[in-house]
């Protein structure tokens, strides 16, 4: 009887799974880095947290359910809502600004496909306190270096909006659903002229408003490069914007700015289309994408400001991103950038004969514990097989233990990228390089 795993689950087998760690590793540092700190959290909470933020709803897409003490629990489907269950429990005594970050295994019953699974893992990086565009421009200047980090450099655009924008722009055009009309807005590229055109139109946008709205996304662009959305932004406050549109672009402006001067230029594009789905976004709204324009989004985030409140805490300005691990997966994987997996080892231990199989696993002791990374044969293989697993496991050098040798108190090391081998002292071999 077999037992595969469900749908919408997957196994990481070696070395799959540390090529995986690999890439956590490299976030963690980046963040590191920039001064955010670590921050974990359960994966099982109470699912009235997660209501509080995205109402009943949250019901289709959690793994929910009543455990033995008959409370309402679910599978954690994102991070927000515990970072603000935390940053509440510790607000008064927290300094500000607090800068943290989270890598999570999360949980969605969505339908699979490519880049989607049930189960994932996801890096967060969130700024609390921070009211001013400085905020927004930190996160996206850490996911660009976390993005260069891992394999991505090169690859990947940043679109920018601000949904005051959008409010501002369906206020002028009279609709009378606006969640409906940011979804459209939202969906833009996805929807053909007919489906946007009946979208806009079910969310009380009338003929001659979409025909404006048209003639606004023609003359603005929906990638617009850094060096030209100052003109385009007059633009937008030529066209009748209404409030609170011209506060959006005002932000817009500001942290457009910021990112040129960060050398972010020809990272970051304007794009009004860009709304973000969750109706917790107050202001600014940014994703990550695929240059090449093959895969979903890398990652989506913005500005949160009203969330921490909604939680029981005090006004607290907030913006954040979260990146999923399966989009990104495909994006380094279709441009050869995938890591090999496990990192190679420092020092394979041959035994010539099973008399010296007790002195090669001595010395792998002793190799860990001077801090290299070390392994021998388990096996009872030849001394040419082990050479061959030495090479396989892609060791920087092969440790010979002869007979001959040993009397003498010495050992071989084989150089395993130019084959120069030559006779070392104990001490030589531990000793840092």
């Amino acid at each position: 009887m077999t037992f595969p795993s469900l749908r919408g689950f997957r196994d990481y087998p070696p070395p799959e799974a540390g090529a995986r760690s690999e890439l956590r590793s490299r976030m963690r540092a980046v963040a590191r880095r920039c001064a955010f700190m670590e921050l974990e959290t359960p994966s099982v909470e109470s699912l009235e947290l997660f209501k509080v933020k995205s109402g009943e709803e949250i019901g289709q897409q959690a793994w929910a359910f009543t455990d033995k003490g008959q409370r309402e629990v679910c599978l954690v489907s994102e991070t927000t809502p515990s970072l603000a269950r935390v940053f509440v429990d510790r607000a008064k005594s927290e300094p500000l600004p607090v800068k943290w970050f989270t890598v999570s295994k999360l949980w969605r019953y969505e339908e699979p496909q490519a880049g989607r699974t049930r189960e994932f893992l996801q890096f967060n990086l969130d700024i609390l306190g921070v009211e001013g565009p400085e905020a927004d421009a930190e996160v996206l200047g850490t996911a660009s270096l976390l993005l260069d980090e891992v394999g991505a450099k090169g690859l990947y655009r940043f679109r920018l909006n601000d949904r005051r924008l959008a409010e501002g722009i369906g206020a002028s055009l009279g609709v009378l659903d606006p969640p409906r009309f940011f979804r459209a807005l939202d969906r833009f590229r996805k929807l053909s002229t007919e489906e946007f055109d009946r979208e806009l139109s079910a969310s009380g946008v009338d003929a001659p408003g979409r025909r404006r709205l048209g003639e606004l996304l023609t003359a603005v662009g929906t990638g617009v490069p850094a060096g030209q959305v100052e003109a385009r932004f007059r633009s937008l406050l030529e066209w009748p914007l209404a409030a609170p549109g011209p506060a959006g672009v005002a932000r817009l402006t500001a942290l457009f700015r910021l990112l040129q001067n960060a050398g972010l230029s020809e990272l970051i594009v304007f794009d009004p289309t860009v709304v973000r789905g969750l109706a917790y976004y107050t202001s600014t709204v940014f994703e990550a994408y695929d240059a090449s324009g093959d895969l979903r989004s890398l990652f989506g985030g913005g500005r949160y400001d009203h969330l921490v409140e909604l939680f029981g805490g005090p006004a607290t300005p907030a913006v954040g991103l979260a990146i999923g691990d399966q989009t990104l997966e495909l994006l380094l994987k279709g441009h050869g950038r995938w890591p090999e997996g496990e990192p190679p080892l420092d020092t394979y231990v041959v035994a010539v004969s099973d008399a010296e199989v007790p002195l090669a696993l001595e010395w792998v002791q002793r190799l860990r514990r001077a801090g290299r990374s070390a392994d021998s044969d388990l096996m009872g293989r030849s001394m040419s097989r082990q050479l061959k697993e030495a090479a396989r496991r892609r060791a920087r050098r092969a440790l010979i233990l002869g007979p001959r040798e040993i009397e003498r108190g010495v050992v071989i090391v084989r150089d395993l990228t130019t084959g120069v081998q030559q006779e070392r002292s104990p001490d030589a071999v531990l000793a840092p390089e």
